[in-house]
């Protein structure tokens, strides 16, 4: 990944499995939102290849490649809402631009994906009516309105408090066990990484390589690159 001749990061090769919470990880600067734009087709890899099971992402025309993401759902770091649009309409949005539905059925699915992340009765609230975590459960409903396979969340818990990112972190996981969804966060926050992640890459701002992939708990206690253990060892480790 590069801007220019600026190299992010290089030399990545990890894999997410089915069924993954796996963790993007790493300090701040270190490229972990630069490469997920690079997962989730936002944004051209300078050289190499994202494979998306037997397909390479970035190989493919515009219109395969967009039949490919839309097997995915991206939940922004504010939620990413439309502010002049009700939460049930943010969520038809997706429904209208790529389905056949009625407008009853969008509006019955939209009541039933914002139930699924704890916003019933919220359907004609607009964003700036309800908390920072309500909105990023609003987005996740919202990310989940073409049903994904496989859920991106970039720094999912930024500027929430303990108890919301808590909240969300449970969230997260209700929807890998009710759902079967694969699950890729970006996060530097170690209580979601011990709570939700069993996969993970730890990306370096200074060698701007990967040091690391596997289980975070396992780098925690085993790792032999002392600056994974470092960063998984910090003081509010969980």
């Amino acid at each position: 990944m590069a801007y220019g001749e600026f190299v992010v990061q290089r030399d990545l090769n990890f894999i997410v499995n089915r069924g993954d919470v796996f963790i993007i990880m790493g300090g701040s600067g270190c490229g972990k939102s630069t490469v997920m734009r690079a997962l989730t087709g936002m944004q051209r890899p300078s050289a190499g290849t994202v494979w998306f099971e037997d397909a390479r992402l970035w190989d493919l025309d515009d219109s395969a490649r967009q039949r490919v993401l839309r097997r995915s759902g991206v939940v922004f770091q504010s939620g990413g809402l439309w502010s002049s649009m009700t939460l049930a309409e943010n969520i038809e949005l997706p429904l209208r631009e790529y389905t056949d539905l009625d407008p009853q059925e969008m509006r019955e699915l939209a009541r039933l994906k914002l139930a699924w992340v704890g916003l019933a009765g919220f359907e004609e609230f607009y964003p700036s009516e309800i908390s920072g975590g309500m909105q990023r459960r609003a987005g996740v409903a919202r990310a989940l309105a073409l049903d994904p396979e496989v859920l991106f969340f970039d720094e999912p818990s930024a500027g929430l408090d303990p108890i919301s990112s808590r909240r969300l972190d449970e969230l997260i996981l209700e929807l890998k066990d009710s759902l079967g969804a694969t699950i890729v966060v970006v996060t530097h926050e170690l209580a979601s990484i011990f709570t939700i992640g069993n996969n993970a890459v730890f990306l370096d701002p200074v060698s701007r390589t990967q040091l690391a992939t596997g289980d975070p708990k396992w780098l925690r206690d085993h790792s032999d690159d002392p600056q994974v253990r470092a960063f998984l060892n910090r003081g509010d480790a969980a």
